[in-house]
């Protein structure tokens, strides 16, 4: 996969460690296990993105999410289905502790504290927006319409947005980016 055609360069708002493109990204959750209200009622409004299990999301997480990155936050497989509003990634990726807790959903027994095979990030909520812009807005958008969300059997969690994507589910929320 190349990568460069999902990333597009512009100005950044991040500390001087940050890096030099910002990204996009989107993140799936379903509501009944984190939703963004959730997040919303987290100290800071800030929590770990954790129990990613799925070889390519853990190595976007790993490999190419960084601190300052943007994520729109999806919730999936519980109606509505939408972006419900955005994230600000504030910790870059370490590994994912849960799996390592064998009374957690998470745990894998094939992840150790000294090889780690899982990995989670920090995020930060930036904005709920007032209403979520839903599956059947993106669908009908001729930007978003195109987004990977939307590709039929697409059920990767962690997903690459481009800017033009990021400011046209903006643009549906009624909301600036």
């Amino acid at each position: 996969m190349e990568t460069a055609s999902f990333f597009v360069s512009g100005p950044s708002t991040c500390s001087a460690k940050a890096p030099a493109v910002l990204r996009y990204w989107l993140f799936k959750s379903e509501p009944s296990a984190f939703s963004i209200d959730t997040l919303a009622d987290s100290p800071s409004q800030t929590a770990p993105w954790d129990g990613v299990r799925n070889y390519q999301a853990r190595n976007f997480l790993r490999d190419e999410v960084r601190v300052g990155d943007r994520v729109l936050f999806y919730h999936s497989r519980e109606a509505p289905l939408g972006v419900f509003g955005t994230m600000s990634v504030v910790r870059a990726a370490y590994p994912d502790h849960t799996s390592w807790n064998p009374n957690s959903p998470y745990y894998d027994p094939g992840s150790t504290p000294e090889s780690p095979r899982w990995y989670m990030v920090d995020v930060q909520l930036l904005q709920k927006f007032p209403q979520p812009v839903t599956r059947e807005q993106l669908q009908d958008d001729p930007v978003t319409s195109e987004m990977m969300v939307m590709r039929r059997g697409m059920r990767l969690s962690i997903q690459p947005v481009t800017a033009a994507e990021w400011k046209a589910v903006h643009r549906l929320a009624g909301v600036k980016p």
